[in-house]
């Protein structure tokens, strides 16, 4: 079987981690990195330069060639739809950046768009990869923790992530859309159970008035699941650029039979250089190691993450179903739910009022 071609839209930050894993792939034979688009100029030729792939200065091109299996899409937030439901229309399977869309509207369009053109569309919450919370998720999924009755997620970035990351688009952006989004899938996926209504408020101060970026500083949201659980959602992006670490983050579950807290910043590895002050690096996210042959190879859930889409269109390849995929990757279903319940965030906390997630 030959390897599964995969195209990759957006090669930043971010979409640089797609490049890597469909590379690292093609060792094993399993995938190949077939082609890139990428519209910043100076961008797509050092991928050229770096990756020996074609690199088309528009998805569309990308999406015309005919033996691509795979499209990833990397592209900011609010730039995901218009490439998603084209690659779905292409028949190509698909895997998105979260969040899937910045609005329901979106969200339904594309997973409208891949239900009728009979593709895969996965999203990649990458927190569902992490061993941690995998162990979470097994025991609440057992019973052991009872019926889960409320929780806490902190989530926060260094300020040089809307300032210095994407400047040009963070305003189109938010904490709740870059932050919160994750640990909302994540705790919709743990305690198997969607929004019901939500209660935000925010502020706008320092990224307006410092930056003139006019988007939220943070949020900090209540939301009560249809199951009855309520869990609080506190998220920023404007810690200090001093801070150990370029994300903060942790989650605490309670449940009738016991409770689970785990600080996912701090992992047990700390370090100080006279230049950077005091570190603590997460190398379960993504780290750096060497195969026999000295090649560069990428571990951690961050890539595992990305790479699961290729296992899940050999499945189908194999004879699965869509429908018996169904459960077992974060799906554009997923992706909708999680955009729900960010969406509501967002219009409490414009409006100060309780929202209702409504179907």
């Amino acid at each position: 079987m030959r390897p599964l071609r995969a195209g990759v839209v957006g090669a930043g930050i971010f979409g640089v981690n797609h490049l890597n894993a469909f590379r690292q792939l093609s060792y094993t034979g399993a995938a190949e990195l077939a082609a890139v688009a990428e519209i910043d100029e100076e961008r797509a030729r050092w991928v050229e330069q770096n990756y020996q792939v074609p690199v088309f200065r528009n998805y569309e091109q990308l999406l015309a060639l005919p033996d691509i299996d795979i499209v990833t899409v990397a592209t900011p937030d609010f730039a995901h739809r218009e490439i998603v439901v084209a690659a779905a229309q292409s028949g190509k399977h698909i895997l998105c950046e979260k969040p899937l869309a910045t609005t329901v509207e979106d969200c339904q369009a594309m997973v409208e768009s891949a239900r009728k053109a009979k593709v895969l569309l996965q999203v990649d919450f990458h927190k569902r990869f992490d061993p941690e919370h995998i162990a979470i998720m097994q025991r609440i999924s057992s019973g052991e923790f009872g019926e889960i009755l409320y929780g806490s997620v902190t989530m926060e970035d260094r300020i040089e992530v809307p300032v210095d990351w994407f400047p040009h688009w963070a305003h189109l952006s938010s904490p709740g859309w870059f932050l919160a989004v994750h640990f909302v899938d994540l705790v919709r996926w743990m305690i198997r159970s969607d929004g019901k209504s939500v209660y935000a408020h925010g502020r706008r101060e320092v990224l307006k008035n410092s930056y003139n970026i006019d988007t939220w500083d943070s949020l900090s949201a209540v939301v009560e699941f249809q199951n009855g659980a309520v869990f609080t959602f506190n998220v920023s992006w404007i810690l200090p650029r001093t801070f150990e670490a370029i994300v903060n983050q942790d989650l605490r579950i309670v449940g009738a039979k016991g409770a689970w807290e785990i600080d996912t910043q701090f992992r047990g590895s700390r370090s100080c250089h006279q230049d950077e002050g005091m570190r603590t690096p997460n190398n379960n996210f993504i780290s750096e190691a060497r195969d026999k042959q000295g090649r560069t190879i990428y571990k951690g859930y961050g890539i595992e993450a990305i790479e699961d889409i290729v296992w899940n269109v050999r499945a189908l390849q194999q004879g699965a179903s869509l429908e018996e995929l169904a459960g077992t990757y974060p799906s554009g279903e997923d992706g909708l739910e999680a955009t729900r319940i960010v969406s509501a965030i967002h219009e409490s906390a414009e409006t100060h009022r309780v929202i209702e997630i409504s179907r």
